[in-house]
């Protein structure tokens, strides 16, 4: 990996400024190791602790509503209140750690912990049964599960909050789509492993597996964190004062929030598109492994569809970033909801057997994946670098309601359905034509803001 961005560093003598940051080439190689190093760590987490909770809420026999509350709704309700704070508290903080590291430094062992009480939650709820024996096992189980799953989540979103932050501080910005490239790629490697060899085990090991993965991500991302420094910044505006100096009120504080990330339509139609193309794979991601189970496919089949599905996307990983750097991000996404669109469209007339939904969900995962990694870097391309973090969490706000309504709605329509999961595939379809549409409002005022060589944020 690092031969790969030696080459795109080919003149050694070259200096790369990201604000108050200035790399040699070799500078620059050692930050990408690092920040792919932590990658690896985050991606392990993302990648097995979902479909591990998937898998242990199946085995509960929960209803789809239910299912889809707790795996989407519940974080998405988080996120709505926990991501503007942090996101906020994250751009005016100052400190010789800079401003991002220590909340990361602080979420990383609260992740831990939830992680490692999720592995432990069966022992628990076995544990909790015997002191109230009159209480369902599966509610009391449900329960634990909700406990350590509520940890888990608030630093994990916390983190993604200013996970971002820190990339748009630190990487140089003509390289911001390579970059991302790379760390999909690392993603996608830690994917195959996860599903190709390790997810089949996890009916017989799901303890162990989740324990060892939430200790490995604990220790691996606090060295990175230690490891990763971060520029100087500008003192942040005075938020105490207004106006003639009167006090700004906590209301006057959400007032200017809304002000300054929703008072322009262009913002506010970035951040629908990113809200709706983000919607449009997740009906199908949510109810994967339901929908694997319902057409009689075993676990172990799943996964190798899902490694495949890594696979292909690692292959594909640098080429699009590197595409995006080269024609923007806006137009790869573009092509990308354009082409998944098309696929869903296949796969939600035809995934109705174990070989048809094998083949839908690799067109599936390889065809959202080449959007997450074409449009990796559209936040940091579109919104104003100074306040990043900000109106990156105006977006994820955006998106939080309709996110907390549409597994629980989705797993109500299944239910009512009989458990026809193909479904998922047409409200993805419709879901991905809109994001389109949304796409090309955007684009138009992209291009009258001055386009892909001469771009300024309005703000």
């Amino acid at each position: 990996m690092p031969e790969v961005i030696e080459r795109q560093l080919s003149d050694r003598r070259k200096l790369w400024k990201a604000g108050t940051l200035t790399y040699t080439a070799p500078a620059l190689l050692v930050l990408f190791a690092w920040l792919l190093m932590g990658d690896f760590a985050w991606s392990m987490r993302d990648r097995s602790v979902g479909p591990m909770a998937q898998w242990y809420l199946g085995q509960l026999k929960i209803s789809n509503f239910l299912f889809g509350l707790l795996s989407s709704s519940f974080p998405a309700l988080l996120g709505l209140v926990i991501t503007p704070i942090v996101a906020i508290r994250s751009d005016r903080h100052r400190s010789r750690w800079g401003r991002r590291i220590p909340f990361l430094i602080v979420m990383t062992p609260i992740a831990m912990v939830g992680m490692i009480g999720l592995a432990l939650t069966p022992l628990f709820a076995e544990w909790m049964h015997r002191l109230f024996p009159d209480q369902s096992k599966v509610t009391v189980a449900v329960l634990c599960f909700g406990v350590f799953w509520t940890v888990f989540e608030f630093a994990t979103i916390a983190s993604q909050a200013v996970l971002g932050g820190l990339f748009n501080d630190v990487i140089p910005r003509e390289l911001i789509g390579r970059f991302y490239g790379l760390f999909r790629a690392v993603s996608l490697i830690d994917g195959m492993i996860f599903n190709y060899w390790i997810i089949g085990r996890v009916p017989r090991h799901f303890t162990l597996i989740l324990f060892l993965t939430g200790l490995f991500y604990g220790v691996i991302f606090a060295w990175v964190c230690f490891k990763v420094k971060e520029g100087e910044y500008p003192p942040p505006p005075p938020r105490d004062l207004v106006n003639a100096g009167k006090v700004v009120r906590f209301m006057d504080g959400v007032r200017l929030y809304f002000r300054e990330c929703f008072s322009k339509r262009y913002y506010l139609a970035v951040c629908v598109m990113l809200m709706t193309a983000s919607l449009c794979f997740a009906p199908v991601n949510i109810f994967s492994i339901p929908y694997a189970r319902s057409v009689g496919m075993d676990m172990n089949d799943y996964g190798k569809a899902v490694a495949l599905v890594y696979f292909i996307s690692l292959c594909l990983s640098f080429f699009l970033g590197w595409l995006a750097d080269l024609f923007h991000p806006l137009r790869m996404a573009m092509v990308m909801l354009l082409g998944y669109a098309l696929a869903t469209v296949w796969g939600g007339i035809f995934a109705t057997t174990s070989s048809t939904f094998f083949v839908a969900l690799v067109l599936h995962g390889v065809l959202s994946g080449c959007y997450f990694t074409s449009a990796a870097s559209l936040g940091q391309r579109l919104f104003p670098q100074e306040k990043f973090a900000q109106f990156a969490s105006a977006a994820a706000m955006v998106a939080a309601p309709a996110n907390m309504l549409l597994a629980p709605v989705m797993g109500m329509f299944i239910d009512r359905l009989g458990n026809v999961y193909r479904y998922t595939f047409l409200v993805g379809c419709g879901l991905a034509l809109l994001a389109f549409i949304v796409a090309c409002f955007v684009y138009k005022s992209f291009i009258r803001l001055g386009g892909p060589k001469a771009y300024q944020a309005p703000f």
